[in-house]
């Protein structure tokens, strides 16, 4: 990356802070209307979350495991790209599997499977007949499990929804809210009043050729996802003498320009190989975690700033789980999720090798074990071997598998996943009225607009389209 301080004291249209996958998008869609553009990041690598590994045959994830395709600049960007292959998951990750009592279960995906499945109770079954009938809410505060309750019945709360929202957000249905967690099956109700009469007119709505990109499919990279980071980082580096992409910038600090030219309106300054480096800018756009924040904007109001760094992150851990001889033949699935009501201590375990090809050796398997959440936050702090003994006991106990594995790499992320809950409103708020106060900074990243991958790049992508010079 850039390594001469000479040519980091410069001016540039727009800064990016943060190099994970929000600023990296960010930045190509910027490029993608020819604007210089210098992205700063505080490690030594880019990509942030996103780390993927090879080891012996076994390919497997630090951080995410895969997107949705749930917005058509996704595939866009893999398109524009071209050095990196959009890999999309096998028909087997449309099975997802839920445990209950002593085993897993398929999700039901057809109407004979709701009709048998033990995960829900009979007396459920029969009420979510009447789902397209029932009033819809008008609490805008209220949380996934109160809805779905409302709507569904407990036992789909208890089965569904809490399992898949610790797969999402490592998070607690009773303190998610909808419209901030789960914006889009908010609008369900409000704009047709019932979840099966929204998705069916969603269904029929017309479609044009770039709305059809976003299939909802499970994507991920060829060869790891941090084939897409390289490739972003090439791209944005591209062939100029000066480097776009700074890693090792410590200390970074915003604050507005001095000059009063509009072309100069900000002025951030990082330390970068001992030396003091500035750049000069239209523009600044923080993709960073809310907690770097008060040390990063030392202009604004500490009040304004509490109220958007109230963001509560869960923390994380991941182990990554390689067998070279077990096919696992009775968990070809997306994954099996953990419903919290059944007092594990893993919140889930995903099969990338099911989903994705060249994942494991022949006959293999790489598998992705999460623990901790808002379940179990103290887990972060547990010793690894107490954390592997978790991970041996629960592939033996819920996969059946008693040999040891031949890979087995732990994670720790103690500030993995941000909750957006009911402070969430506030947060927002807060956001849009330092924008405006402050024009040219943009507060993006997690904090708002969704924790998902395909989150991060249409943020990005709106950023961009915001941003005219």
């Amino acid at each position: 990356m850039q390594t001469m301080a000479s040519q980091q004291n410069r001016q540039t249209q727009v800064v990016i802070i943060g190099a994970g996958l929000t600023g990296l998008s960010t930045a190509f869609f910027l490029k993608q209307k020819n604007l210089e553009v210098v992205v700063l990041e505080e490690k030594d690598r880019t990509g942030g979350q996103v780390q993927s590994f090879s080891e012996r045959g076994f390919v497997f994830e630090s951080g995410p495991n895969t997107g949705v395709l749930s917005y058509p600049e996704v595939v866009e960007m893999f398109q524009v790209l071209g050095d990196v292959e959009l890999t999309t998951a096998r028909e087997e990750a449309k099975k997802r599997l839920i445990w209950k009592g002593n085993r897993f279960h398929a999700l039901p995906a057809s109407l004979p499977s709701a009709v048998l499945t033990p995960l829900f109770t009979w007396k459920d079954k029969f009420r979510i007949l009447g789902e397209p009938f029932r009033s819809k809410g008008n609490n805008p505060d209220e949380t996934v499990a109160q809805l779905a309750a409302r709507r569904l019945g407990r036992s789909f709360v208890d089965y569904a929804v809490d399992p898949f929202l610790s797969g999402v957000y490592a998070g607690n249905p009773n303190t998610l809210v909808t419209r901030y967690a789960l914006p889009k099956l908010y609008n369900l109700e409000q704009n047709y009043g019932s979840f099966i009469k929204g998705s069916i007119a969603k269904a029929k709505e017309p479609k044009t050729e770039r709305d059809r990109l976003a299939t909802r499919k499970v994507f991920s990279a060829q060869g790891g996802l941090s084939a897409l980071v390289k490739a972003l980082t090439n791209h944005i580096n591209g062939k100029d003498s000066q480097q776009n992409i700074i890693t090792g910038a410590k200390e970074i600090r915003i604050k507005p320009g001095t000059d009063g030219l509009e072309t100069t309106r900000w002025r951030t300054e990082f330390i970068h190989n001992g030396e003091l480096c500035t750049l000069q800018s239209k523009y600044v756009i923080t993709t960073v975690g809310s907690y770097s924040l008060p040390d990063m904007l030392p202009f604004i109001e500490t009040e304004q700033l509490n109220r958007v760094n109230n963001l509560f992150y869960a923390p994380i851990v991941q182990a990554a789980v390689g067998y070279s001889e077990e096919a696992l033949p009775h968990f070809q699935a997306f994954g099996g999720l953990v419903p919290s009501c059944e007092q594990q201590d893993i919140l889930g375990i995903l099969n990338p090798s099911a989903c994705f090809g060249n994942r494991a050796p022949q006959g293999g398997s790489t598998l992705a074990v999460f623990m901790g959440g808002v379940r179990h936050p103290d887990y972060v702090q547990r010793s690894d071997r107490e954390l592997e003994e978790m991970v041996l006991r629960n592939m033996h106990r819920m996969l059946g598998i008693r040999k040891d594995p031949q890979l087995l790499r732990l994670f720790k992320h103690a500030q993995a996943i941000p909750q957006y809950e009911t402070n969430s409103g506030e947060r927002f708020a807060a956001i849009e009225q330092i924008e405006r106060q402050y024009p040219g900074l943009y507060l993006k990243g997690n904090l708002c607009g969704g924790i998902g991958m395909a989150d991060r790049i249409h943020q990005a992508y709106l950023t961009a389209q915001a941003i005219n010079v």
